[in-house]
């Protein structure tokens, strides 16, 4: 299958109980998910670790990179593929140290270059920009744009991840301006999880092209 110019990258509800590993098993068989981000808050690692397993172990199954949020420790104790960190949620280099090369470290970066830039010199593997939507997963304070998106993808290398209130009928111009990855929540998760990510998948294919910045 050809690389999508966007590609998926699912984030937790808060709630993962229940019946979620069997949601999260019929997601990711609805198209190639590219990653999933284990997001769970007001929970240390001892109690996170067995929320966790399980799903790890249905990503690696379906060779999807399984990203912890915030925690480096439990990253580290789970050997997870990545770690997502906000920018109160410790330092690249640091977190680099402790997880080794191979493991995946992203940063949130809001809507700001600097931000990016300074990531991306730490030593980061990808960058993630947002809100551009109203997102009902999280208070939105930062607001991104297209530009942003366009700049980035014109002068970087490092990919970039698009957040914040995403949803298939909107998605189309951040494909279009260089997202490499678009992170989604509450669109898959808030209802029929394989019917959305098949309709993501039929958003980002039928996005316009975008510019050849080489």
């Amino acid at each position: 299958m050809a690389r999508l110019a966007s590609e998926l990258y699912l984030i937790s509800p808060l709630d993962v109980t229940g019946t979620f590993p069997d949601r999260l098993a019929r997601a990711l068989d609805a198209g190639p998910v590219a990653a999933f981000q284990f997001r769970v808050k007001g929970l240390d690692d001892h109690a996170a670790a067995p929320l966790a397993e399980p799903l790890q172990r249905i990503c690696a199954d379906r060779n999807v990179a399984f990203i912890v949020n915030d925690s480096v420790s439990l990253a580290k104790r789970l050997g997870a593929d990545g770690v997502h960190l906000g920018q109160d949620d410790g330092d690249v280099a640091e977190a680099r140290e402790r997880l080794g090369r191979d493991v995946q470290i992203g940063v949130t970066c809001h809507d700001s270059r600097h931000m990016a830039m300074e990531a991306g010199e730490l030593g980061a593997d990808y960058v993630a920009f947002g809100a551009f939507f109203p997102s009902s997963t999280k208070e939105t304070k930062h607001h991104a744009t297209l530009e942003l998106l366009e700049f980035w993808q014109h002068l970087f290398a490092l990919p970039c991840v698009a957040i914040g209130g995403i949803t298939p009928e909107n998605c189309a111009p951040l494909v279009t301006a260089g997202a490499d990855f678009l992170a989604v929540s509450h669109a898959v998760w808030g209802g029929d999880e394989a019917a959305a990510v098949a309709a993501f998948f039929d958003a980002i294919r039928a996005a316009p092209p975008r510019p050849d910045y080489s």
